[in-house]
């Protein structure tokens, strides 16, 4: 048991961790093991919670665990267990959860909690601590001195508070009530909080720092296509995306972007770049290239889809998780610039004034003495007051962001995640899916089909999935999330392209989900399965994060394919779903936005339209199908010689020789069309949307 007291982190695959090996800490890994020492030992735990591309977490780390004196405190009064939220999603929402309830304040990165040695409750929690008293904020050594005091001293209290937190986390599952009659209520509701917060002048939602918030986006571009064209809904949505695309948050240079801004004019990031961020992402501006037809939104889109597939996309298919916001211990310092190194890089002084007007470089430093690009000035302003015809303009301004990025190339670059994880790359498989369908590019559509084909091959072992693979080796269960974003990808990839195998692989993660995830007493989905460890809480996240609620995903991935197949069983899971959440979307309907994507299908069930025909005459229809914004259309082009299908889709019989559609919406189809000119009237009937 010696041995265990020292630093056990070397052998794992998260680089997060491994990150940490070489700390004077004795970190261990949260296992058993680690948890019967603390146990053992009458020591309470010290669980520190971040990820490899986290800033603040970098700064702890420096300040005090890779300091002598602090690390040999942390080892002789606690068991110390470092955690990869992105591996262990499950451990971070217990533990963020009871961080709000602990302090009232929303939690994040570094999480440092102090749990029992038993029941692994939470005592004492904080996020970064500093190592020496600022921030008004104590020192990390006084703060391990002081729960260790507690935690000997003052056990009757902690043990009252203990039991008064856990009371707390069991009432926020929610119990469904299935007299419940769902109502289009929360749907309005939802648009009238997010106008009421949206930034009119800079766009976004509040004040700094300013998220993107994907969810949101989608919602206002969602309502403004059900309200009768509502202009307001998606005027806020296209501002932000434009506000977003041109600030500081975006890179101007590579493509992607970074986590946030840490001011309310979307100028300077925090510059990690993550790829749960940028799936999502991809996908909205796909939608509002399709709901406006407006350049901008297509540039980005496929600048995006561009360092996916550059940076972000592994030899054998997977995509990676982040790249850290540091480089050379530096935040920031990979992409920002001073007017001295641009003007070297271009050699063209009329190039150099050219870039600097429209990215700011001839106004003050906006980062640290440096400049972070962001557009400052239109590009047909400036190519007016300085003489230049609009198409030099543009082909200067290109030619400069070329030399910039090939100089760049040659700096230090930020570290890179490479792990794999299932659910991100399912957000991810789903944005290239959806940029390859609506511009025709063949490139993005391979790259999501090798992902997805990685994902089949090395993360699905014996009928289950695996959360996480790293170095060759794939492990953890797989969680709800996982589940959720593979199948709602799998259903986008197969609107750019048919694939049975996949279709059925769609099938196969449903029947699982049902199976090891459902609450079948209550309805909804735990975010663990059935066999997962015991933990101190088993989730069942029905509001948005960072990512789309698992089970709003979930509850949709169900209707759309509970109406492809004519299976109840689906449909029945999702509105008891959407029903077990009821009381959470009618309290706080802008926090449950994924679950308004079910809501929506449940009262009105979308268009589905099915392509039957030779595979050489498909693409035609399947363009006309996928022009404009549509957003509750689903097209499926199955070749007249794809065999064996589902019952359910064999019923939609080809012709011989043309093409023969079928639109249906939920379980009613109008009769067969043959004429593409009559596809398109019944595409652009008005249907009701909610």
């Amino acid at each position: 048991m010696s041995a265990i007291y020292s630093n056990q982190l070397a052998h794992e695959t998260s680089p997060y961790l491994l990150q940490h090996a070489d700390n004077p800490v004795h970190w261990q890994a949260w296992n058993a093991a680690a948890l019967e020492l603390a146990r053992r030992a009458n020591k309470p735990i010290l669980l520190s919670i971040g990820y490899s591309a986290c800033h603040w977490c970098h700064v702890m780390a420096h300040e005090s665990f890779e300091d002598a004196s602090t690390a040999q405190l942390m080892n002789e009064l606690f068991v110390n267990i470092k955690v990869d939220r992105e591996e262990r999603p499950d451990l971070d929402k217990i533990y963020q959860t009871a961080y709000h309830l602990l302090t009232g304040r929303s939690g994040g990165w570094p999480l440092t909690m102090f749990l029992m040695p038993d029941e692994h409750t939470p005592f004492y929690a904080g996020t970064y601590f500093p190592n020496t008293p600022r921030y008004n904020m104590p020192s990390f050594q006084d703060v391990l001195r002081s729960v260790a005091q507690s935690f000997h001293e003052r056990r009757a209290d902690i043990q009252q508070q203990n039991e008064a937190l856990l009371r707390a986390l069991a009432e926020a599952a929610p119990a469904a009530d299935t007299s419940v009659q769902l109502t289009a209520t929360p749907l309005s509701d939802a648009y009238q909080f997010l106008a009421r917060s949206y930034d009119a002048a800079q766009g976004g939602f509040g004040r700094a720092p300013k998220f993107p918030h994907p969810t949101h986006l989608e919602r206002l571009l969602r309502h403004s296509a059900a309200v009768h064209k509502d202009r307001s809904a998606s005027a806020m949505a296209l501002h932000t995306l434009r506000a977003m695309a041109q600030g500081g948050i975006f890179d101007q240079l590579g493509g992607g972007f970074c986590r946030y801004s840490v001011d309310a004019h979307w100028t300077i990031p925090h510059f990690e770049k993550m790829l749960y961020d940028n799936g999502p992402l991809l996908s909205l501006y796909c939608d509002a290239w399709r709901s406006c037809g407006e350049s901008l939104f297509r540039d980005v889109a496929l600048a995006t889809a561009t360092w996916v597939m550059r940076e972000m996309q592994a030899a054998d298919g997977g995509y990676y998780a982040s790249l850290d916001a540091d480089s050379e211990g530096e935040e920031g310092k990979f992409y920002v610039w001073t007017p001295q190194s641009v003007r070297a890089a271009l050699e063209d002084e009329a190039q150099y004034h050219l870039f600097a007007r429209v990215y700011g470089l001839d106004g003050p430093a906006n980062f640290e003495q440096h400049w972070n690009l962001r557009v400052s000035s239109a590009l047909e302003k400036v190519a007016a007051e300085l003489q230049l015809g609009p198409s030099l303009a543009e082909d200067s301004l290109h030619a400069a962001r070329a030399k910039l990025f090939a100089a760049r190339e040659r700096r230090v670059r930020p570290g890179r995640d490479e792990k794999i994880i299932t659910s991100w790359n399912g957000l991810m498989i789903k944005g290239m899916a959806a940029a390859g369908r609506v511009f025709e590019r063949a490139d993005l559509i391979r790259s999501a089909e090798q992902a997805l084909d990685f994902m089949r091959r090395t993360l699905w072992k014996d009928d289950r999935l695996l959360a996480s693979y790293k170095d060759g080796r794939a492990h953890l269960g797989a969680y709800l999330d996982d589940y959720a974003f593979t199948i709602d990808a799998i259903l986008e990839l197969l609107q750019a392209r048919w694939n049975h195998t996949e279709f059925q692989f769609a099938q196969q993660l449903a029947e699982v989900m049902l199976a090891q995830f459902e609450d079948r007493e209550h309805g909804g989905f735990f975010f663990t399965a059935h066999d997962h460890e015991r933990l101190l809480l088993r989730p069942k996240p029905v509001h948005d994060d960072a990512l789309p609620s698992g089970n709003g995903i979930t509850a949709h991935a169900l209707v759309r394919l509970g109406h492809l197949l004519g299976e109840p069983r689906y449909l029945q899971a999702a509105r008891r779903c959407v029903q077990a959440a009821w009381h959470d979307i009618m309290q706080t309907p802008h926090a449950c936005n994924a679950l308004l994507l079910a809501l929506e299908e449940l009262l009105a069930p979308g268009q589905t339209v099915i392509l039957r025909g030779p595979a050489a005459q498909l693409p035609m229809w399947q363009a006309r199908c996928a022009q404009g914004y549509a957003p509750k259309r689903l097209c499926l082009a199955i070749p007249s010689d794809s065999a064996p299908l589902p019952q359910a889709l064999a019923r939609y019989a080809p012709m011989q020789n043309a093409v023969i559609a079928y639109v249906c919406s939920g379980t009613q189809c109008l009769p067969p069309v043959l004429e593409l000119e009559k596809l398109s009237g019944l595409l652009h009937t008005q249907t009701s949307q909610v």
